[in-house]
């Protein structure tokens, strides 16, 4: 992410990639990942604006805990590389995130 990313406000309804289901808008804020399988796909250089080429699978490979944005799922793309971290959504499967706890990158 740029260090003066600007936030473009995208919630949109996908099928996920890595798992083939559908994901629906959060409505609260926008969806970032899917909220089954918690992959993502590495096509934003800031927040929303569809600008990065790589198009890679950013995969969960560990949480954190931040004190403003509770659970933080940083994600690795299997592509380039590219670390990426996302504030985790009120409907992700609990028991991933767990896991992803445990696991450090």
């Amino acid at each position: 992410m740029l260090k003066d990313s600007v936030f473009t406000k995208i919630d949109e309804e996908f099928i996920c990639e890595n798992c083939g289901k559908k994901v629906s808008k959060l409505g609260y804020s926008c969806r970032n990942h899917c909220p089954y399988c918690l992959h993502s796909k590495h096509v934003d250089k800031n927040p929303g604006d569809r600008a990065e080429e790589c198009h890679g699978d950013l995969e969960p490979v560990s949480m954190e805990i931040d004190g403003k944005k509770g659970y933080v799922i940083v994600f690795k793309c299997k592509k380039c590389g590219a670390i990426r971290r996302n504030k985790a959504a009120k409907d992700d499967n609990m028991d991933l995130l767990i896991d992803l706890s445990s696991k450090q990158i």
